[in-house]
């Protein structure tokens, strides 16, 4: 399997994790920031919240660990949290946007 399709598989692993405040998930909200995976299988992850003090940043982090590490052709998974850049509605998908009515 290539990078490129193990990325495919993360991104849509990703839109299964969802905010349990935000009826969109985490790859719509534009919360992943990166996603680099190495040649021996590594996945690292940036990802940010909406909110530093986010009451379910545990639960997030945790669900997107473990459903990208259940990707098949994955060794690992680091998923790091970021708020550099802050996030705002702007980095939102227009699904996302149309979903939460900025549109």
């Amino acid at each position: 399997m290539t990078k490129f399709e193990i990325e495919e598989k993360i991104v849509a692993m990703l839109k299964t994790v969802f905010d349990p405040e935000i009826p969109v998930n985490v790859y719509d909200l534009g919360l992943i920031y990166k996603i680099d995976v190495s040649d021996d299988g590594e996945a690292v992850i940036d990802m940010t919240l909406t909110a530093p003090n986010c009451p379910a940043a545990d639960f997030i982090m945790e669900d997107v660990r473990q459903k990208v590490e259940s990707i098949d052709g994955l060794a690992s998974a680091t998923i790091n949290l970021v708020f550099e850049p802050e996030w705002n509605k702007d980095m939102m998908s227009e699904e996302a946007k149309l979903e939460l009515g900025f549109l």
